[in-house]
């Protein structure tokens, strides 16, 4: 067992689940109990799919995190409201997330259903949505997503805590947003405007030249450095949904820092000084935002006694 949540840096998967829940506080002591049986329980549901790259993530919110734990994570916040010209972000926070994905739908639904289970009466389901591999990693709107992600090794670099928070070193900050996408307006532009939008080309993937970049493109708004110059990177683990009366995307990230995606949304939704904002954003609705903390897997030892 590693010593953070497999679901974090895993590479990407071709089925995902994601669930938001609310503790029932009458509830919070058998849902204690049920916390310190996630780590086994998820490595016996691994063992029954030993092929199916079933991985998953458990975070919980600010809300909860006073009634689990005395020592908060240093960046545990809840979700910043923001809104722009283009699109409103209303926080929607809940206690606990669980992502659960695989290379199969009946690893991840089997996951998905058993640590339900555990939680028992102690908990309300929110949200769950299912999402699904998209031809070559594609967004529905055609474009190739998370193209800019940290590979290999990099992975931990940018998605797990380190010393500078030793208590809840290996655990990642994770934010959640469901886009539902306007794809009859999307659809309706040429490909030109949609290009110019991404700052990308559609069919073979190729990014723009900085200098023929709008700045309004959602890779120039999402492309930053720090003081010293440095790529402010996150771990984007999205993915499409769909059904016939809604199709998006659930935006989901990990960072070592909160702070990192804080940055990118506000460069996205606020703009810069010019107030250039994301264009990409007048295609879509921010219908859930969520901000979360995935503990090291250690950290679920605690509620053994």
């Amino acid at each position: 067992m590693t010593p953070y949540q497999s679901g974090i840096i895993a590479e990407p998967s071709s089925d995902a689940c994601f669930v938001t829940l609310n503790v029932k506080r009458s509830r919070m002591t058998e849902f204690k109990q049920s916390l310190a049986m996630i780590p086994d329980l998820v490595s016996q549901i691994q063992a029954q799919f030993p092929k199916a790259e079933l991985h998953a993530a458990i975070g919980f919110s600010k809300l909860i995190w006073s009634e689990l734990d005395n020592k908060q994570p240093q960046e545990l916040d809840l979700f910043p409201a923001l809104k722009g010209p283009e699109i409103e972000i209303t926080p929607t926070d809940v206690d606990l997330v669980l992502h659960i994905r695989a290379m199969r739908h009946d690893a991840s639904f089997q996951l998905t259903q058993s640590l339900f289970a555990l939680f028992g009466d102690s908990v309300e389901l929110v949200e769950e949505v299912q999402c699904f591999l998209y031809k070559d990693s594609r967004d529905l709107t055609g474009f190739v997503d998370g193209t800019e992600n940290p590979q290999g090794e990099q992975r931990k670099a940018v998605a797990l805590v380190g010393d500078e928070d030793a208590d809840y070193r290996h655990g990642s900050y994770f934010n959640l947003m469901r886009f539902s996408h306007n794809l009859t307006k999307w659809q309706k532009e040429d490909l030109k405007t949609q290009e110019d939008t991404y700052g990308r080309t559609k069919e073979d993937n190729e990014e723009y030249p900085s200098a023929d970049k709008s700045p309004n493109a959602h890779t120039k708004r999402t492309s930053l450095k720090d003081e010293d110059g440095k790529s402010i990177e996150i771990l984007r683990q999205s993915m499409p949904y769909g059904n016939l009366n809604d199709q998006g995307l659930m935006f989901a990230s990990y960072g070592k820092s909160a702070s990192h995606f804080n940055l990118m949304l506000k460069s996205m939704i606020l703009g810069d000084e010019q107030g250039h904002t994301d264009h990409l954003m007048r295609y879509t609705t921010a219908k859930t935002a969520q901000a979360f903390f995935m503990p090291p897997t250690t950290w679920f030892h605690k509620f053994q006694s």
